[in-house]
């Protein structure tokens, strides 16, 4: 437990991946509840744009959540890797 909160406070463990992770599944919920607006807006106005531009919110929006986000954590698990190789090699 020590360890962990020595890690914590010392930035060896990083905080900002269980970050992410949150903030992909508010931005899916986002998405879906946006998409389900504008496609409701769009069938009601007999739009088919606003139809369309809310299906394609719903489908392709949690995709480009997911795109971002993982672009996000890819700094963070280059760090992990290259944490371990210094560790691998200084034994």
């Amino acid at each position: 437990m020590n360890n962990i909160v020595s890690d914590f406070l010392s930035f060896r463990r990083m905080l900002t991946p269980l970050i992410i992770q949150v903030l992909f599944w508010i931005g899916v919920g986002v998405c879906a509840f946006a998409g389900l607006i504008i496609f409701v807006a769009g069938v009601s106005n007999n739009e088919a744009g606003g139809a369309l531009l809310g299906l394609l919110i719903l489908i392709l929006g949690p995709f480009a959540v997911r795109i971002w986000c993982e672009l996000c954590m890819l700094f963070f698990r280059m760090n992990e890797t290259l944490t371990g190789i210094r560790n691998n090699t200084q034994k």
